[in-house]
């Protein structure tokens, strides 16, 4: 059963929950669904691990979704990688059991693999009951593999399990037991409604306090970061991780590589800085000396000639409650260094031509492009604003370093180009853009995916203009003569390596060999299975 979700009005208030599993636990879903369908919109999404992320970042970007359920190892590994709440539906006790119960009746040499840790209770109850049961841990499914053939070789014949690791142990040739019950499907359907219904309360609560126009709100999240490659999906992980956290960030990248993206990424992931408090940012190196002052401060009246009326208050107050982004902090002047690193530390503003302090509490993010501990060490950043900005540190991938994003990022903004002009794009623009791959990924992109974004852009227009041109490697080079005088030549030969020379050259190192290439340990472990 499906409901469409694409708006918050959809469906009246009823709370829009989606169901994420690949396995049997799709059958149980499905059947609870049918008793929750008049209380909430429910999707069953039928994906796991990296595209069950990536789908669910795409659709959140346009369709509401207060809260997802999915169990076990698919479950973790969404959590962290997707906006939504993640509800884990978990086994019980008597769950177990009874799947104990049913395994004995099929053989009495008995394992059970559960996703990361063991449990602990089975010893006590192997030693009450006499039962014999040999007991693994996965994270992989690679792992729940060899977990499931290690167990068989033992002489073992029937695995308790999860959805994934029954599929895998049947497909092994053992007997499978599911150990969730409809009750425990239940609860989590339950706590996922009493989830939705808590952030519902939480964002009315927010829009009735919130005093803050639109323009100072944080518009992008976690789904905006885009980019299946290894490096992306650390950097999604370390948002989440940074966003329970209310200390500093420095965020450090090349242009383009969207800094100010990460900054409005953390302060709507965190639980104390929703949407709708304010995210206020500042270019620390576009706004004059003698005006950044009273940008970032306030003034009082009268504090210098030309000063408004009634005083005004400063950056710090208007994202008081809230995240106060400094985009290139290197470029602030030295004197105001000083200033900024006072307000840090005490917690207080004072305006310029004030005596009052004013309490503030503020998230400060800021971001530079340039190397900050090299100017520290020339004298013209402060060694200790430095370091009382970087508590916690995140370093951007350049796009030229991450060549497996940049095909589908090409594709996804030029078609959000073409939206923007009111034009379709080609139905075989897919293959039409995999076929420019190649010439897109030999190229530098000194101006990372605010450049690619550009030529989108540009390409955009042309393929309007012209809705019968096709986007081929040599239209767009005519439109992009720059693809072909800067490359990267480098990456053109690392990309014509096979995956087993890549293996064969790291020694057979799968995490080694997947850094190489720029995508996760799935990925390659997938890629390797249908080369």
């Amino acid at each position: 059963m499906s409901y469409s979700t694409r708006s918050p009005a959809d469906g009246g208030d009823r709370p829009v929950i989606w169901t994420v599993s690949v396995s049997r636990l799709s059958d149980l879903f499905r059947d609870i669904t049918l008793e929750y369908d008049h209380l909430a919109s429910i999707e069953p999404l039928h994906l796991g691990f990296d595209e069950a992320a990536r789908t669910l970042r795409e659709r959140m970007a346009t369709e509401r979704c207060d809260v997802v359920i999915a169990a076990g190892s698919n479950a973790a590994y969404l959590k962290g990688r997707v906006s939504a709440p993640v509800v884990v539906a978990k086994a019980s006790g008597f769950d177990v059991m009874q799947a104990l119960a049913r395994a004995r009746r099929v053989s009495e040499r008995i394992g059970v693999i559960t996703y990361q840790e063991p449990m602990r209770e089975l010893a006590e109850f192997t030693a009450t009951f006499g039962i014999a049961i040999a007991q693994r841990t996965y994270v992989t499914e690679e792992d729940a593999r060899a977990s499931i053939n290690e167990l068989k070789a033992a002489g073992i014949e029937v695995i308790v399990g999860a959805g994934l690791i029954t599929d895998l142990a049947e497909e092994a040739g053992l007997a499978a037991v599911f150990m969730y019950s409809a009750a425990s499907i239940r609860q989590a359907f339950d706590d996922a409604l009493e989830m939705a219904r808590l952030t519902h309360l939480e964002a009315n609560r927010g829009r009735r306090s919130a005093a803050v126009a639109d323009t100072r709100r944080a518009r992008r999240g976690l789904h905006d970061l885009r980019g299946e490659s290894a490096a992306m999906e650390r950097l999604r992980q370390t948002v989440v991780l940074y966003a329970r956290s209310p200390a500093t960030v420095l965020v450090q990248g090349e242009t383009g590589s969207g800094k100010e993206l990460v900054a409005q990424a953390i302060h709507r992931e965190s639980p104390h800085r929703a949407a709708s408090r304010p995210f206020v940012a500042v270019n620390c190196g576009a706004i004059a000396e003698s005006l950044l002052e009273s940008e970032l401060f306030g003034h009082e009246e009268g504090a210098f000639t030309g000063a408004r009326r009634g005083g005004h208050a400063g950056l710090f107050e208007a994202a008081n409650g809230g995240t106060l982004f400094l985009d290139e902090i290197g470029e602030m002047p030295l004197s105001l260094q000083t200033r900024l690193l006072r307000v840090l530390e005490e917690r207080e503003v004072v305006r310029v031509g004030g005596t009052r302090p004013v309490p503030i509490d503020v998230r400060v993010i800021s971001a530079t492009h340039c190397d900050l501990e090299a100017r520290v060490r020339e004298g013209r950043f402060r060694a200790d604003l430095f370091y009382r900005l970087a508590v916690l540190r995140l370093a951007l991938p350049p796009l030229r370093e991450r060549p497996i994003d940049i095909a589908p990022l090409a594709e996804w903004s030029l078609k959000n180009a073409l939206a923007a002009l009111d034009a379709r794009p080609h139905p075989n623009l897919h293959a039409e853009v995999r076929a420019c791959a190649p010439l897109l990924e030999a190229y530098a992109w000194p101006g990372n995916v605010r450049e690619l974004r550009n030529l989108a852009e540009r390409l955009a227009l042309f393929l309007a203009a012209e809705p019968l041109q096709a986007l081929t490697p040599s239209f767009l080079l005519s439109i992009a003569p720059e693809l072909a005088k800067q490359s990267a030549m480098p990456m053109v030969m690392q990309d014509t390596e096979s995956i087993s020379e890549v293996l064969a050259r790291f020694g057979g190192q799968r995490d080694a060999a997947a850094r190489h290439l720029g995508i996760s340990r799935t990925t390659l472990w997938r890629r390797l299975k249908n080369p």
